[in-house]
């Protein structure tokens, strides 16, 4: 069996940041989240396996990466969760509609709070004709004629097929 030696490290690891481990969920938030979750099936035969993480610190990490913008493998730089079980928490959840539910619950909280007035959003839906548009029979343009799949002709003349001088 050939071991490679381990390199020592020849600078510091840098400290985490902790604007970025500090970001967690509300309490409040979370009471409303849990309760949309999926309930997760042990799917090992024999009940064991590697102890799965928690939905809270997934939920911390999944909306660090969607409050920053940040990739999904940064989060292996901070304390939140690793980006694999994130990512795969956060592509179960999308699966089992969780963000769409939880959109839903706080337009519904919103709405009893302090009322939605409806008609003013659906004044942003104008159906109306784009003012420099054109019309129906307006003149074709003056680009070339091309069928798909058909490549222009060059214009530098006409192509001769190659004659060797004898």
């Amino acid at each position: 069996m050939n071991r490679q030696a381990t390199k020592k490290r020849e600078r510091e690891r840098t400290p985490n940041n902790r604007t970025t481990t500090g970001f967690r969920i509300s309490d409040e938030l979370w009471a409303v989240l849990h309760q949309l979750l999926p309930v997760h099936v042990n799917t090992n035969r024999f009940g064991g396996g590697r102890p799965r993480a928690s939905d809270r610190d997934c939920a911390d990490a999944i909306f660090y990466v969607l409050r920053t913008g940040c990739q999904w493998q940064a989060l292996d730089q901070t304390e939140l969760c690793a980006h694999s079980t994130a990512h795969d928490r956060f592509q179960e959840w999308v699966q089992a509609g969780v963000f769409l539910k939880l959109w839903q619950a706080g337009i519904e909280q919103f709405e009893e709070l302090c009322g939605i007035d409806w008609d003013w959003l659906s004044m942003d839906g104008a159906m109306t004709k784009a003012p420099l548009g054109g019309g129906k029979n307006r003149p074709q343009s003056d680009r070339p004629r091309q069928e798909r799949g058909e490549t222009q002709p060059a214009h530098r003349g006409a192509r001769r097929p190659y004659r060797p001088h004898h």
